[in-house]
């Protein structure tokens, strides 16, 4: 999400805990604020409120030891705009159901109720610029039956840190082997100001109060518990704190002798460069002389994704009551230049990193492989079941991009659709209206081109490099393009009246291959599809050749749009009109319409209504006027009066 400043909150090395750790932390609890260090380079880090108390805190963490608690606390600032749908789908994403002990849907709560409405939350936020969410995931989350009480005190004790109401809900999730609570926090202060949170505070210090909490309610850690979290790290393959103290007593040339007097520490150690010795992580040379691979970190750390990634595909494959042998997992990298389009029925979606909000796809393919798609932000919503394909989002400059420059070019850096008009005659307005959203989108993402006062662009003679910084940071947020073949599940394909996925795939020159697994099943089903053409009449089957009447797709698509149709003017009782090109359409935008693989906007005027291409900008409009021209597949829209209305193509 642009404009998100993430903070990645991780333990560091904890030290034995003595008086002075008492000392130090009643001087954090008196913590007001702290003097700037002389000399030390200016980060911002202590600008906000709990700048003193994360200061102190943070001090203190690196004197405590082993024996205490730890808590993972990842926190995020994030910028809020237009309608606060992206907040909105993120609360909806939280309170999915699945995530309670009991499997049931998570429940909102606060710092007094055990429920609360989210949509009166989002409701006071709404004005707000900005939001803070939290995850907090103490170690031993497990030994709590409740995380609310927890949550509760973290967030009191947090008021006094920052010297103000905070206004807050939470949800705890139990879904995953580690429990966990999320926090979302309103960006403003009991006054109604924004509300600005030290960096040190946010990183360090609301940490350290969770610790805090966590050791007083369950006590110091025992030998034994650490002992076996220990061992745990010696065979995992992921980073891990034994590669952490490797790594701090390794010279530059990641080289290193294991030579500690504690023989605890000792056979961890070795334990480990064993593990990392079959990895290809490590070599042990002459006398007990040990080199570390350059790229140990990245590579363990990618290592522990996929794990999580194969765990993942598992997971959902055994719940969907799929069974796909572990050579035929796949990982969709949409940024390797040689990956191809995946087609295959959805298996499940989820989020693969809460925090960002990262969504992931596992996709049965027909090449029979199952794979696990990162799909990034997007937020579009797909039913289980529906056969899509997924494909590389290209980072490359448009047709578009090349035409606003060559014209900005000729008319002193200057853009809009009065000059595009003049420059070329043939263009239509809602063709540079296109072109206009294009630079709006730019300006959102990156910053640049500039809008001037009266509407004009100021576009520079880099412009394609822009364009291409921004199609690389779409790129980034949302890596792949998905595109839905079929809405319906394949075994309700054979014999719907309508056309579907499978007609367009038997009546292609060149149709997809299919192969084991779910590409098994379609051969299936268009075997089955083929004989339900034959018996309507629609196909001609004669020695094992089948042939299909020419205009077949257009039958079957007539077919169901007539009976779509036939209901509405039950349901309603208003007549269809028939919409014709280049005639305008004028009327109240009611709902989309769905009829087989195309989705239709209900359109109604007066006593009759139209069916006519939906373009997903009008989910914006339900309820308003909205009027248009309809031209081939196309309509240009506006919403609302023309004078302050919104041009859509």
């Amino acid at each position: 999400m642009p404009g998100d400043d993430d903070f990645e909150l991780w333990l560091g090395r904890i030290g034995a805990k003595d008086r002075s750790v008492g000392q130090t932390l009643a001087r954090a609890r008196r913590a007001g604020g702290v003097a700037s260090a002389r000399g030390r380079r200016f980060t911002g880090a202590a600008i906000g409120r709990g700048a003193g108390v994360g200061r102190v805190l943070g001090a203190s963490q690196r004197m405590t030891g082993l024996r205490a608690r730890r808590v993972i606390v990842k926190a995020r600032i994030v910028k809020l705009g237009g309608k606060g749908m992206a907040a909105a789908a993120h609360l909806r994403y939280l309170q999915r159901d699945g995530t309670t002990r009991e499997g049931e849907r998570g429940a909102l709560y606060g710092a007094d109720v055990d429920r609360v409405d989210g949509k009166a939350f989002l409701a006071r936020g709404q004005g707000d610029r900005h939001q803070f969410r939290f995850i907090v995931a103490p170690e031993d989350g497990a030994e709590y039956d409740d995380l609310k009480p927890l949550v509760r005190r973290l967030m009191s004790q947090a008021e006094k840190d920052l010297g103000t109401r905070l206004d807050w809900v939470a949800v705890d999730h139990f879904n995953t082997g580690h429990p966990h609570s999320h926090v979302m926090l309103r960006g403003v202060d009991e006054r109604g100001k924004d509300l600005v949170i030290a960096r040190d505070y946010l990183t360090q210090g609301l940490r350290s109060r969770a610790e805090e909490l966590v050791s007083l309610d369950l006590g110091p850690r025992t030998t034994h518990e650490i002992m076996a979290a220990q061992d745990r790290e010696i065979g995992q393959e992921r980073f891990t704190g034994i590669d952490r103290r490797l790594l701090r007593e390794a010279n530059g040339d990641r080289q290193l002798m294991v030579t500690t007097s504690d023989p605890r520490e000792h056979a961890l150690r070795i334990g480990r460069l064993r593990t990392l010795e079959r990895l290809g992580l490590a070599s042990e040379g002459k006398a007990g002389q040990w080199t570390l691979d350059p790229d140990l970190e990245p590579t363990l750390r990618q290592m522990g994704e996929r794990g999580d990634i194969i765990r993942t595909l598992n997971r959902e494959l055994r719940e969907a009551g799929i069974a796909r042998p572990p050579q035929d997992h796949a990982l969709f990298d949409s940024g390797d230049p040689s990956a191809k389009p995946i087609i295959g029925r959805l298996v499940a979606t989820g989020l693969s990193d809460e925090h960002r909000d990262r969504r992931y796809m596992i996709i049965d393919g027909i090449d029979g492989r199952s794979h696990y798609a990162d799909i990034g932000e997007d937020q579009s919503v797909h039913a289980k079941g529906t056969i899509l394909r997924l494909s590389p989002r290209p980072a490359e400059v448009r047709t578009v991009d090349r035409t606003v420059a060559a014209i900005a070019s000729e008319h002193d850096g200057k853009y809009s659709v009065d000059i595009h008009l003049r420059h070329d005659p043939a263009m239509s307005e809602s063709g540079a209206q296109a072109h206009v959203r294009r630079l709006e989108a730019m300006r959102r993402s990156i910053g640049r081109p500039e809008r001037l006062a009266d509407g004009t662009w100021q576009v520079g003679s880099d412009h394609l490099a822009d364009a291409l910084a921004h199609e690389q940071r779409q790129g980034l947020k949302a890596p792949v393009i998905i595109e839905t073949l079929s809405h319906q599940p394949l075994e309700q394909l054979p014999a719907h009246d309508g056309e579907t996925w499978l007609d367009r795939q038997l009546t292609a020159a060149t149709p997809v291959p299919l192969q084991r697994g779910f590409g098994a099943e379609v051969r299936g089903a268009m075997q089955q599809r083929r004989q339900w053409l034959v018996d309507q009449q629609l196909a001609e089957g004669e020695e094992g050749v089948t042939r299909y009447r020419r205009n077949m797709l257009q039958l079957l698509q007539r077919r169901e749009l007539d009976r779509v149709i036939s209901g509405i003017e039950q349901d309603t009782g208003l007549a269809h009109r028939q919409p014709h090109a280049d005639a305008p359409i004028e009327g109240v935008y009611r709902r989309a319409v769905q009829v087989g693989d195309r989705r239709y906007a209900l359109i109604e005027h007066a006593q009759e209504f139209s069916l006519v291409p939906w373009r997903p900008v009008l989910e914006r409009a339900v309820g308003k006027s909205v009027s248009g021209v309809m031209r081939g597949e196309g309509i240009s829209w506006t919403i609302g009066t023309r004078a302050r209305g919104l041009g859509i193509s």
